[in-house]
């Protein structure tokens, strides 16, 4: 898989550089035309499913590049409601199209926009390590090619530490995540290393989709004393399942995004997923407006990072929380 991505990167650089020298006059309201008057571009927007922290990065995106196109832009934007095949078809759809850019909103859909296209311009938002998402061994922040974009990668050792901070007399911690998100055993992972190291005994507890989430939540909930589960796009739009099993329960849970802790958590060290967006928007307008070549755009990371909790669930389980911690607001 790894010769095969490379080799598509290759072709993708190299069409890239041939349109740069000039060499064939590009489509006419294409990326590559790069017309800065009268230009209209067309960007496909694909997001995995409906949920907070996706929602807020495709509105972030789509306002940023309205604000710097204007009129010049218009977004076929569809949802795959979590199906990875689905997206596949929606990539399709937008490479026939011939959509002048391609948003991948999470890490199924910047998958599918990858094995979809090596000529389009994509840029990935939402998707936590590239590396992983794209089977790159030694990544070096730089996709190349046509891919680019924004990671949505909090702080694993501040989620250890805020776990840490927040219950210090605990043993055993839930690892609670979707095996079929690789994103999520990336994140599981190396929170482990960082909590095993602070003295916690922690145990996996993955599930293949939303069908058995309630069986194996219960189940961590029934044998660990704090679940943390990382930014997990199927825990993100079941966060009441898991809410009505470890609130009766009285087993908080630590949570990778704001999302998820709204839903279910007490606390998370979480990023903005409007600004995320805005950034990956940002990042679009110079594309399209031929001012940046996504083959050397490397891939941006969220500046700042919150604590914050929620009242409803720290109340609900006696937790209390310190001052530098900010609440989530209520919806």
């Amino acid at each position: 898989m790894m010769k095969k991505f490379l080799a598509l990167l290759a072709t993708a650089a190299l069409t890239l550089s041939l349109a740069a020298c000039g060499s064939a006059p590009a489509k006419e309201g294409s990326a590559a035309s790069a017309k800065s008057d009268g230009a209209s571009y067309t960007v496909g927007i694909c997001q995995l499913v409906q949920h907070d922290a996706l929602d807020a990065a495709t509105q972030g995106f789509k306002d940023a590049l309205k604000e710097e196109l204007g009129d010049q832009v218009t977004f076929d934007e569809q949802n795959a409601q979590g199906d990875s095949n689905t997206c596949s078809t929606i990539i399709n759809s937008f490479v026939s199209k011939k959509v002048d850019l391609i948003l991948a909103n999470a890490t199924p859909a910047l998958q599918a926009a990858a094995a979809g296209t090596n000529e389009i311009p994509i840029l990935g938002t939402s998707v936590t390590e590239y590396g992983v998402a794209l089977d790159i061994d030694n990544f070096s922040g730089t996709v190349g090619g046509n891919i680019s974009g924004t990671s949505d990668l909090a702080p694993l050792d501040g989620q250890a530490d805020m776990l840490q901070e927040l219950f210090p007399d605990a043993k055993t911690v839930g690892l609670l995540y979707c095996s079929a998100e690789p994103n999520s055993q990336y994140q599981v992972d190396t929170v482990k290393e960082f909590l095993e190291a602070k003295g916690y005994e922690c145990k996996y507890y993955a599930f293949s989709d939303s069908n058995d989430l309630s069986a194996i939540a219960t189940t961590a909930a029934n044998e660990v004393e704090v679940i943390y589960t990382p930014t997990d796009n199927t825990v993100a739009n079941n966060t009441g399942i898991v809410e009505n099993i470890c609130i009766p329960a009285n087993v908080p849970v630590i949570a990778g995004e704001e999302g998820i802790c709204r839903g279910c958590g007490v606390a998370t060290l979480s990023i903005s997923y409007y600004d995320l967006g805005v950034a990956t928007g940002k990042m679009a307008a110079k594309i399209l407006k031929g001012e940046a070549d996504i083959s050397t755009m490397p891939i941006e990371y969220a500046p700042n990072f919150t604590k914050k909790y929620s009242v409803e669930h720290c109340e609900a389980l006696g937790v209390t929380i310190p001052d530098d911690y900010e609440a989530i607001a209520t919806e």
